[in-house]
């Protein structure tokens, strides 16, 4: 087997990766049109699924697309999966790092597009989510941050998912109610990005992406929208099964560091007084007005769904919700 190292695609700012093409979108504009996707994804020793995970990509035929893939050195035949696709790619490589953040931090670093996010080797990109993502950023300039209702995968690829996107804010995380946003279905502007921090925390071998979502946490909202974006797939031995012991140690750990200003004080303690007077007089759970008074306080936004009717993307006011 040839081992593959260290090598760059479309090096010739000039030229532009191929785009595959998508039956179900017909796009008649220019690529700088819609604003440009950049995408990583980093691999290790998954030939198994990399094929997949990479034309979940490109099958969305996204015209401004900015595709990285990271390899860290494989030793099964995933190098020469991805050299296939590499007249589609941004750039791609195939050597050693120290490990998934490395990775993915490095391929951010090869990035130039003004939305982000990363898809691992064993995950799939909803059909057309990339069209959805552009069209919701395009539509909402006060979405810095995105999460799409949670996909799941089965080992064969079958999709199954949940009804509704569940809701999420800086508030519930200091609860340490975070299980869990689901990292594949979220994206964010590269604005908010750079003001985070530009990087992902490599101090942390698995819980990287909540720290992101933490430091994100400091600067907007996150978003939900019904749309679904991404799938995570469930494999045997899988790091999140096997190490999540550590995974749970790390998140842990993540929210006790962040500091507390105080609008978070204030807002935990109101938060509070409305858990202890749910345990006194249970029946007020029930009351409609006192739940929402409870998420306004959780600081939640709005969802994002599509109204077929108008054919776009909408916020849901509260009472549909």
């Amino acid at each position: 087997m040839t081992m593959v190292t260290s090598v760059q695609i479309n090096a010739d700012a000039h030229r532009a990766p191929k785009v595959m093409r998508n039956p179900t979108i017909r796009w008649s504009g220019v690529p700088d049109d819609l604003p440009r996707i950049s995408v990583v994804t980093p691999c290790f020793n998954h030939a198994e699924y990399i094929e997949a995970t990479i034309l979940s990509i490109l099958e969305q035929g996204y015209p401004n697309l900015d595709y990285v893939i990271i390899d860290g050195g494989s030793t099964d035949r995933s190098a020469g999966v991805i050299a296939s696709y590499a007249d589609y790619l941004s750039h791609w490589e195939s050597r050693r790092d120290e490990g998934q953040y490395h990775a993915i931090q490095r391929g951010f670093e090869r990035t130039d597009g003004e939305i982000m996010l990363w898809l691992n080797s064993d995950d799939l990109m909803q059909r057309n989510a990339l069209w959805t993502v552009a069209a919701i950023f395009s539509e909402f300039p006060q979405v810095r941050w995105l999460h799409g209702a949670p996909g799941h995968i089965d080992a064969a690829g079958r999709w199954y998912t949940r009804d509704a996107p569940p809701r999420w804010s800086r508030q519930r995380y200091l609860r340490r109610d975070f299980q869990w946003i689901q990292q594949e279905s979220v994206v964010w502007r590269r604005e908010l990005w750079e003001q985070a921090g530009g990087s992902l925390n490599l101090e942390y071998e698995l819980a990287a992406d909540m720290e992101l979502w933490m430091r994100f946490f400091r600067h907007a909202r996150l978003y939900p929208t019904t749309a679904s974006l991404a799938g995570f797939r469930h494999t045997q031995g899988q790091r999140s099964r096997v190490q999540s012991r550590q995974y749970m140690h790390e998140a842990k750990h993540i929210v006790a560091s962040e500091r507390i200003t105080p609008a978070d004080a204030a807002a935990l303690t109101r938060l509070w007084w409305f858990d202890r007077l749910w345990r006194r007089i249970p029946v007020l759970r029930k009351s409609w007005r006192i739940r929402r008074a409870y998420e306004k306080r959780l600081d939640y936004p709005p969802v994002i769904d599509f109204n077929h009717e108008r054919n776009r993307f909408e916020f849901i006011s509260e009472s549909d919700q």
